[in-house]
């Protein structure tokens, strides 16, 4: 009997394409597994192309599996399929492509003798139902696809295609089917999650009601949303105890005209508002921060650093802006210097570092930690405020739950001695 191939998958950039990869996985019934890159038969990059340089590090990673594997099939899946696929399959430096759409046909698709080209369309939704997550602790679940905004900077929606959601009864059937496997703690993702549900009669809010009433549903997080997509239907489920005491808000920018200058759809004032009103019911607040975008001047700079002292941030995930051709924000002439947008996202990181060590100073009871995987008595995880909790046992606690209200709080993160 014929061995079955070996299937290596390499993921880059967010969560949806980390989920993406999963349905990928549970659909090889012809192959195996592989967790070695040199011993593929196949290796599948599942890829970023959010940046410049996430097509760099993608372009890299195939010349570099080139020379390391010369007889593994490239294949390249994911946004960068849809965005620089057709150049680099020319090129000869890969033996097949697949869009976002075939992913599901993955384990025939992987079969063709000859080179393939199947980008399909971007206007498919998945209907797969993900039995187990291979690595994680905490499941994440797309619930949504593509994204309407038509921001400055991002070329996603050209290659994710417009929002559509997923059907409330798969994301239900995907959420039982994984905590009846033992997951606990759920992250619903997708490329622009708050806007679940617009397309068919549904909305976040009602969706987060009917997954916390599946049995084994311990704790949900939702990945990232927008500001204006928090409605009052929302902010009723806010005390609720499966909801996790957290919450990522895109804003991107504190200062107005860079808001506007990234064809943004908030302003500071609501997003003040509508952050103080989230701290007040006891919530961290994570956001995201490009720094050093076209035409943020001094003056731009020195108003949104003073803005951001007035909020209640507790994370930022900071990036200094990165050029992305075929977006509007690449035309655009008054460039930010390298070295002025290093300084401002060090100098806004510190803030936010500051604000995070104050609010684990205030919040360091009842914390609700799930563990993820650990070595040599060193167990790391996070709780329900997004904080990570560093633990040292004897005991094996990986994938574990513990209650504690002995957490040591540092600079560096919190600790807990079990």
């Amino acid at each position: 009997m014929k061995a079955r191939e070996k299937v290596y998958f390499k993921t880059f950039g967010c969560r949806t394409n980390q989920f993406d990869t999963q349905v990928m996985i549970s659909k090889l019934e012809a192959f195996e597994l592989s967790e070695n890159e040199l011993e593929a038969d196949v290796v599948v990059v599942n890829s970023c192309t959010v940046t410049n340089g996430a097509d760099s590090s993608v372009r890299g990673y195939i010349n570099s599996i080139s020379r390391k594997n010369p007889h593994a099939r490239v294949v390249l899946a994911g946004c960068g399929s849809h965005s620089k696929g057709e150049s680099l399959f020319e090129s000869g430096k890969l033996f097949g492509v697949m869009g976002h759409s075939e992913k599901e046909s993955i384990n025939e698709i992987l079969q063709e003798s000859n080179r393939f080209y199947q980008l399909g369309d971007l206007e498919h939704i998945d209907t797969t139902i993900v039995e187990q997550l291979v690595g994680k602790s905490r499941a994440f679940i797309k619930v949504q696809e593509g994204c309407d905004f038509a921001c400055s900077y991002c070329i996603i929606p050209s290659v994710r295609g417009a929002a559509r959601s997923h059907s409330e009864d798969t994301v239900i059937e995907q959420v039982a089917r994984l905590a009846s496997n033992g997951f606990g703690e759920f992250i619903l993702t997708g490329t622009n999650v708050g806007s679940y549900g617009k397309d068919h009669g549904s909305s976040m809010a009602k969706l987060l009601k009917r997954i916390s009433q599946i049995r084994g549903v311990r704790r949900i997080r939702i990945g990232s949303l927008e500001p204006i997509q928090i409605d009052d239907e929302f902010k009723e489920l806010l005390c609720e105890p499966w909801m996790a005491k957290h919450l990522h808000i895109a804003l991107q920018h504190t200062s107005d005209k860079m808001l506007r200058v990234m064809n943004r759809r908030n302003s500071f004032d609501t997003d003040k508002k509508l952050l103080e009103e989230l701290s007040e019911a006891g919530y961290a607040l994570g956001t995201d921060f490009i720094v050093g975008h076209p035409g943020e001047d001094d003056m731009a700079w020195q108003e949104a650093l003073e803005r951001l002292i007035e909020l209640p941030l507790t994370h930022v995930h900071a990036f200094s802006y990165s050029k992305r051709d075929g977006t509007i924000a690449a035309d655009m002439t008054e460039v930010v210097r390298g070295n002025i947008a290093k300084a401002r996202h060090k100098e806004l990181t510190a803030m936010v570092d500051e604000k995070n060590y104050q609010f684990r100073l205030k919040h360091r009871n009842d914390l609700e930690i799930l563990l993820e995987s650990g070595r040599d008595g060193v167990f790391k995880g996070l709780d329900q405020y997004f904080n990570r909790v560093t633990v040292e046992s004897r005991e094996d606690l990986a994938s574990n739950w513990l209650m504690s209200n002995s957490v040591t709080v540092s600079r560096h993160g919190n600790g807990i001695e079990f």
